[in-house]
């Protein structure tokens, strides 16, 4: 399945330069210049990852970090910024962002590289998650089989 990224940024030259970068190596691209309209479209459609603008019009980048933690909370956050610190960077991380890039994107190799390993790693804990569920439910099907086996018995 096509890896879906929503990218929220009030810049439109990065919206759209970032878009075509993401769609010549396959992604479907969806694109926000604001954190409202970022929220609205993470509740009609699922994203796989967003590339957050840590300063958007309406609101910080660190406060979408927590409002698309509620509405899509496996999402891989990746907060960009023009105004790099390491105060920037430490409450982007606390508030649950996956990784921290400034802009503008020198080096696209490494940022897809990123991308691609953060995608990877949420497939992975996705494939985790499928094998515990199927082995709870393994285990509660066998635990009613047993309790049903007693009851007959007694």
């Amino acid at each position: 399945m096509q890896k879906r990224i929503l990218v929220i940024d009030d810049d439109e030259a990065v919206r759209k330069s970032m878009a075509r970068l993401l769609q010549s190596e396959g992604y479907q691209v969806d694109t926000a210049k604001t954190g409202m309209e970022a929220v609205g479209k993470s509740k009609l459609n699922f994203y796989n990852l967003a590339l957050i603008d840590i300063r958007l019009p309406d609101m910080e980048g660190t406060e979408l970090l927590t409002a698309m933690r509620d509405t899509v909370p496996r999402i891989v956050k990746i907060i960009l910024t023009g105004y790099p610190s390491m105060n920037n960077a430490i409450e982007a991380v606390n508030k649950g962002a996956d990784a921290y890039v400034t802009k503008p994107v020198t080096d696209t190799d490494e940022f897809l590289q990123k991308i691609r390993e953060h995608l990877k790693k949420q497939e992975e804990s996705e494939h985790y998650g499928e094998e515990k569920i199927a082995e709870f439910v393994e285990t509660r099907i066998k635990r009613m089989d047993a309790k049903k086996r007693e009851e007959l018995l007694h």
